[in-house]
Parts: C-alpha cells; structure tokens; sequence
C-alpha cells in the first residue's frame, strides 16, 4: 500500500513539474503583458494570435499598437490585416493613421485600398489630409505670346483635393502643373492683343478649368486662379528686327555674289584681250616671212617694197600728229 501511495507521489509530483514547466514556456513565447494591455484596452487579441505573430518573428508590439489605436478609434480591420501588411513591406504606422484620419472626416477608405496605395509607394497619409484640406500648388512663370507679339507672363495658382479611388496609378503634380502651363499658353496665344488678357485675367482661369485637367490624375482640381500678369518682351518687334536684320544680310549676300560674278567677267575679257594681243603679234611675225617669200616668187619687186615702207612710214608720221594734237 505504501509503495503504490509513493509512485502516486511521483506521479502527482511529475504532472505538476511539467505543467509548471508547460506554463513557463507560455509565459516565455506569449507576451503576456502584449496581451493583458490589448485586453484591457477592449482590443481582445487570443493568445493563439500573439504566439503566431511570435513564431513568425512579427513585430507585434507595433502591432498590437496599431491594432489598439484603430479599434479605439472606431476603425474595423483584423489583427491578421495589420500582420499581412507588415510583413509585405508597408508601413501599418501610415495607413492605420490614415484610416484614423478618414473615418473621423466621414471619407470612404477601406483598409484593403489604404494597404494598396501604401504599397503602390503613395503616401497614404498625406493623400487622407488633402482630402480634409485641399492643397494650393502655384505654377513657375508661365511664358506666354499673344498675337500681337507681347509677352505675357503668368503665375497660376492651383487648388487640389486628393481623390482617394484615383490615387492608384493617376498622375500627381507635375502632369498638371503641364497642362496648366499648356493652357495658358493657348489661351494667352489666340487672344488678338495683350490687353484683352490684362483687363480681363479671369478669361485665362476659366477657359483652363473647362479643359477637365485633372483627368487621369491622383487629384480633383477645385479651383484655378491667377496669381500674377506681367509684361515681357516685345518678342513681336523682336521678330521683325531679326528678320530685317536677315534680309540685309541676304541683299548684301547677292551683291556681293553680283559683284563676283563682274570681276570674273572682267578678268574674262582682259585674258580675250591678251589672247587677241598673242595672235597679232603672231600674225606681225608672220609679215616679214611673206615679204621674203614674194621677193623670192617674183610677185613683189624693190620699188614697190620701198613705195610701202613710205606709206608705213607717212602712217605713223600722221598718226603721231594726230596724237600730238589730241594731247594738246
């Protein structure tokens, strides 16, 4: 009887060692003080939950933080929506602020959009906030010519308020700050002269909102106002002086090309002339040889070669006369 009452010692003993030591490793891999704060926080989470984030190595401090604050701020999402994000890569911190933000301004975000746009790389928080309070963007100087050759410079000011269901894959601020820039542009060049545009600056305004440029963009643009007109540069006068400018250096191109073309006619003419100077002498030197050849056949006797001497020679007497009384 004493040898079964001490191997139920044992027993008992060996049971109660290993609940012990069942409840110490509990104690070990569930945060316990995690846990007993979401529970008095009306934020249940089950033990099971906390020893799974654990297993996997999640961070869940941080998410039993955010899955407090969501919960105390009226926000429905699961532990497991927080868990699965993280690890994803997004910020929880973000998004379940965002979520925050947007059920307390009565604005429809649904934590499987908010997760998206924060892995979309968009700041979740920051596109909440502009829908409670829109944002003004102003334009660098916009460079614009109406037709009458004035420059026009514009400064535009833009008010915009995110649209949540476009924030996937719509364009942000720069695309509209183009298109603003475009339009001003064609509004200020189609205008007939520069002081329509200065006694009227809202015309630009309103014909840039009616073009819809928040298409396909992250934004709703509520309002398109002008900032500031100045006057630039006569670029009309400008235009026209270059283009005088460039006429004369046409004209001066052409004579210049005419007077080209009259020195090498002339350079022509003077080698005709030396041309025609070589076949004279070449037709004197030819003079002598026939002479020679008639005294030799005949056909021309002495007197008659002395009769043409003094013709030559009464020639160049009278020549040299008339040459001399010219002169005088």
């Amino acid at each position: 009887m004493s040898l079964i009452l001490g191997v139920g010692l044992w027993i008992g003993i060996s049971v109660f060692a290993v609940i012990v030591i069942a409840i110490a490793v509990t104690c070990a891999l569930i945060p316990v003080k995690i846990w007993l704060k979401a529970l008095l926080s009306g934020a249940y989470i089950p033990a099971r939950k906390l020893l799974g984030m654990k297993l996997r190595n999640s961070d869940v401090s941080l998410i039993v933080k955010n899955y407090i604050s969501a919960i105390k701020a009226g926000v429905k999402l699961t532990i497991d929506d927080l868990e699965s994000h993280l690890m994803a890569g997004g910020n929880i911190d973000k998004v379940v602020e965002a979520l925050i933000v947007a059920h307390g301004a009565k604005i429809n975000l649904t934590i499987s959009t908010a997760k998206a746009i924060d892995l979309a790389n968009r700041d979740i928080l920051q596109a909440v906030q502009n829908c409670v309070t829109p944002v003004v963007i102003t334009t660098p100087p916009i460079s614009a010519v109406a037709c009458d050759g004035i420059e026009l410079i514009v400064k535009i000011r833009i008010t915009l308020q995110s649209n949540i269901e476009k924030l996937i894959g719509g364009v942000l601020e720069d695309t509209i700050l183009a298109r603003v820039g475009e339009g001003v542009v064609t509004v200020v060049g189609s205008a007939k002269n520069h002081q329509l545009i200065l006694e009227n600056p809202d015309s630009i305004s309103q014909a840039v909102f009616k073009k819809n440029l928040d298409k396909d963009t992250a934004f709703d643009i509520l309002s398109i106002d002008v900032a500031d007109v100045d006057i630039g540069r006569n670029v009309g006068a400008k235009l026209q002086a270059e283009r005088a400018e460039a006429d004369v250096k046409i004209a001066n191109a052409r004579a210049e090309e005419r007077r080209t073309m009259a020195i090498a006619v002339e350079q022509e003419m003077k080698a005709k002339t030396q041309e025609m100077k070589a076949k004279l002498v070449g037709a004197e030197t030819e003079v002598p040889k026939a002479i020679s050849m008639a005294f030799k056949s005949g056909n021309l006797g002495v007197m008659d070669y002395y009769r043409m001497q003094n013709i030559q020679a009464d020639t160049k007497l009278r020549n040299s006369i008339s040459n001399s009384g010219g002169e005088e």
